[in-house]
């Protein structure tokens, strides 16, 4: 589009918050290309990087993985329908294409740990991220045992629709996972700051 500009709406994806009743979030382009410009130091995404899109349009994970890959030059991997609900089908499918950047939701990758123990086959994921869960450390002694952190980083992520898929950043220890830390979120992305407050909207 000839007279696109970056404060042109770019989507938007429906949630119920904390209110229960559905809003729609609008997101324009500048957002998302804020985004990945404040996670360029916490990744080395790169055009050899291989993505899933895994998550359904109506999930703003889909926008990460969508824009993830495109932005970088990477090449995107659309799972059917039927493959994402099969953890056999899908981790057959993340050996296959090569996948080296895999986006979960916790109890997604769960099931994926599983399908990985009955047959673990080559995979060449160098980075897990996961998001819109809060995530057991301790589920992931399983994948670690067959996976080191050193060959496969996994990095949890916590953020809104609101504020455009991520908030924080925190890369997991093997220690945490062993001692079964809770769920840590971490640090906020370079471009934004955390406030803790209370019930009434003070400090």
């Amino acid at each position: 589009l000839p007279n696109l500009q970056a404060r042109h709406l770019a989507y938007v994806i429906y949630t119920s918050g904390s209110t229960g009743q559905p809003k729609g979030v609008q997101v324009e382009h500048r957002q998302v290309a804020r985004l990945f410009d404040a996670c360029a130091e916490l990744f080395d995404f790169a055009a050899q990087d291989v993505w899933t899109l895994f998550h359904s349009f109506a999930f703003d994970f889909s926008v990460w993985e969508l824009w993830g890959a495109l932005s970088h030059g990477g090449r995107l991997v659309i799972v059917p329908a039927e493959v994402a609900r099969s953890a056999e089908d899908f981790h057959a499918l993340v050996c296959r294409e090569r996948v080296t950047i895999l986006n979960q939701t916790p109890s997604a990758f769960r099931r994926f740990i599983q399908a990985h123990e009955r047959a673990p086959g080559e995979h060449s994921l160098r980075e897990v991220i996961f998001g819109g869960e809060a995530l057991e450390f301790a589920s992931l002694r399983p994948w670690i045992a067959r996976t080191p952190l050193n060959r496969t980083r996994l990095v949890n992520m916590y953020g809104i629709t609101e504020i455009t898929v991520h908030a924080t950043f925190y890369p997991l220890a093997q220690h945490e996972i062993d001692e079964g830390a809770p769920s840590l979120i971490g640090t906020p992305l370079p471009d934004l700051c955390l406030r803790v407050l209370g019930a009434n909207l003070q400090p």
